[in-house]
Parts: C-alpha cells; structure tokens; sequence
C-alpha cells in the first residue's frame, strides 16, 4: 500500500445510480460551493494570504510543514489499516477520519502540553498528536478494554461515545481550571450532528455565562450518518455562537494550515481570559460513518469526487513540491515509515486477547436480574453450538 493509495477510496457501487433497496441517493451541490472561510492553502496547493490568521503560522519552518504532513500522511494509514482489520474481523467496529486529517493534524497541533482535549470517537488524528499510541485506540473497538490509555497521561479524554456529552465534560473542566487560576485552554471536538444535541447547547450556555477557556472545534463533514447538515440547520454551524454571545469563524477544514491558525488564535483567546469560540471546521467524511455504514446508499458519487480534488494531504504535498521544501527521498522515507506503522498495528491488533464475550452480562443490575440470567444462558448456548460445529 502506497503512502496515499487511500486519498480516494471508492465505493463499490455507484452512489449516483439506485440502492439496492430501490431508494436513489441524494445528489447535493452544497460541495461545489465555496462558502466564506478561513483559507491559507488552496486545494491546488498555492499559499494565499490572510490579514487576521497569517501571523499564527508566519514562523513556520520547512521542518515544521513536513512534520505536518508526516503527520497526516501516517494517521491515514494507521486508520486505513483500522479499517482493513474491521474487515478482517479483528475489530468489532471503525470510525475512519479519512478525509478530516487536516482538521484534525492542525487543530491537534495547535494545543499545548497542559490544555486538556475532549474527543469523541473518530479523533484518531488528535490522539496521535497527544503522543497516544495509536494501538491503544484499537483496544476499545476491539472489545478488550475501555479506552486502553490514561487521560491525564496526556491531557486527552477517553473517547466519548455518547453524541455531544463531552462538550459539557470539557466546559465543566474549562470552569474549573479557571477557578482555579490555571492559563491553560480545555478544546472539545464534535461533529455536525452532535451540534443538534442539546447537550451542545448547554455547553455553550455555560461557558458563555461562566467565561470558560474552552474552544468549540466542530468538524463539519457534511453527514451525521446518513443526515445531511441542510436538514439540520438553516444557517452556517459557526453562526450558532452569535446566539451566545461568543465568537464562531468557519475554516477550511481540508487545509492544514489554517486549521492549526484559527485553532491557535481561539486558544489563545481562551488562555487569555477572553472566553469561547466555536470553530467550523468545514471538512468532509470521504468513508462511511463507521464500518457498519454505507455511504452508497444517501450520497452521490459526484459530491464525493468533488471532495477528492480537495484532499487535505495532496495540496500539503503540491505546496512542499512546488517550495521545494521537500524531495523526493523525505516522501520515500515516509512511505517506508508508513509501511512499518502498518506492519507494528496489525502485529499487536492481533496480539490482543479475544473480548470476553460474557462481559456484556455484568453489571447490567446490581444484584442480577433473571431476565438477564436467562438471556446469558441462550447466548452461551449460542456459543456453543460453534464448539460443536468445529467438533464435527
């Protein structure tokens, strides 16, 4: 596998024709448009300037924007090799952040050593900007732990399954960091569909009133689910902070640089005391929702392949080309660094222990239930009956 053989993975049946249930899929333009937002590199990978935000990149090295694309090149490959283990039956379930590594990378970057982050569920990138081993993140997806690292080991939450409650989690902990005089910010991420959960809401409500140095990093990749952001919303995500009384500005999630500006000009704003911000990351989800999901089924192919021209990792590579702050032996370096991450999750993926399959059963009630006593005894027989089979 190639260093960017997974830029554009495509399904296998055209999104643009009907489902196999009958249903046609959705075809939207929202995609073909530019709507206002922070940019700092084009898709064609050219530099373009920007009063407000250039100055929270403007000292970057060379070194630097390798690093940043080493970054996302290998945080693709260890989920694109998620993936593949999902297939294989190594792991119960994968939620891919193909697509969203700049968003990701740059806002991930942009955090100091003692703000603490608040993830959901597929902020692969974020944790490997953490210093989280990303095989720690597989244990929980494959059934054998609950989250597999210790938070404040790295001042990154365990991820949060539940839609949207960790942004109540991180601005509970931005009060409280505050009393207690610390210059350190709290940033939560979530996703377009959590910002219709009324924990949001309250999130906002709070730290609003209370002043919190949280920074809202919603990651807008246009479906929760098979819900597309229009039958969510009738304004812009990042006008939601107007309601508040706090600031939002949309980015361009796809370009790495102004993620890690606009991210560092919130945190700071919320180290300094002033508050709040809510940033729209404006990105795309170029896989399923998870590996249950099929994306063929609610969206058309043209949107995606829009998407695809502006891949987030290609226009770093056309920027560090065309500078010439790259040559071809750093990406060959890479490619091979790339192979052995993958070759170092699939050896201790599948050293893993199997999940207990009777786990589920506990805890359920405190002093047992017969109801559950009886539902284990079906599935153990269940169990059972693969025993007999391979006994045959």
């Amino acid at each position: 596998m190639t260093v960017e053989s997974t830029a554009a993975r495509k399904p296998r049946r055209s999104a643009g024709t009907k489902s196999t249930a009958g249903k046609s899929t959705t075809t939207r333009t929202s995609a073909s448009k530019d709507p206002e937002l922070v940019q700092l590199l084009t898709p064609e990978g050219k530099r373009v300037k920007n009063a407000e935000y250039d100055k929270y990149v403007a000292g970057i090295t060379p070194e630097e924007l390798r690093g940043l694309y080493r970054d996302m090149v290998l945080t693709r490959r260890f989920d694109a090799e998620a993936t593949s283990l999902q297939r294989q039956g190594e792991l119960g379930l994968w939620a891919s952040l193909l697509g969203q590594e700049a968003a990701q990378i740059g806002s991930g970057r942009a955090t100091r050593e003692d703000d603490y982050v608040f993830p959901t569920y597929r902020e692969h990138g974020v944790a490997w900007c953490r210093g989280v081993d990303p095989t720690n993140l597989l244990g929980m997806f494959r059934g054998v732990n609950n989250g597999g690292w210790d938070p404040n080991s790295n001042n990154f939450q365990l991820y949060t399954i539940v839609i949207g409650s960790q942004t109540l989690h991180a601005t509970g902990y931005a009060m409280g960091i505050s009393k207690d005089g610390a210059d350190s910010a709290v940033i939560a991420y979530f996703g377009d569909g959590a910002s219709s959960q009324g924990d949001v809401a309250e999130s906002f409500t709070f730290s609003a009133v209370y002043n919190a140095p949280v920074v809202f990093f919603c990651q807008n990749n246009q479906w929760a689910i098979s819900e597309p952001t229009e039958k969510q919303t009738r304004v812009p995500l990042y006008q939601r902070a107007q309601g508040f009384g706090f600031p939002g500005v949309r980015v361009d999630g796809n370009d790495v640089l102004a993620c890690l500006a606009v991210t560092k000009w919130a945190l700071e704003r919320a180290r300094g005391g002033e508050g709040p911000t809510l940033v729209e990351a404006y990105t795309y989800r170029m896989g399923a929702h998870t590996t249950s999901d099929d994306p063929t089924k609610y969206r058309a192919d043209e949107e995606r392949e829009a998407w695809e021209a502006k891949d987030p990792i290609l226009r770093v590579r056309r920027y560090l080309e065309a500078s010439n702050h790259a040559d071809e032996g750093f990406f060959a370096e890479l490619e091979a660094e790339s192979e052995a991450l993958g070759k170092r999750v699939r050896e201790a993926v599948r050293a893993m222990p199997d999940p207990d399959h009777f786990a589920i059963f506990e805890n359920v009630y405190a002093d047992g239930h017969a109801l559950v006593d009886e539902e284990r005894a079906q599935f153990a027989a269940y169990q059972a009956s693969f025993a007999d089979v391979e006994g045959a």
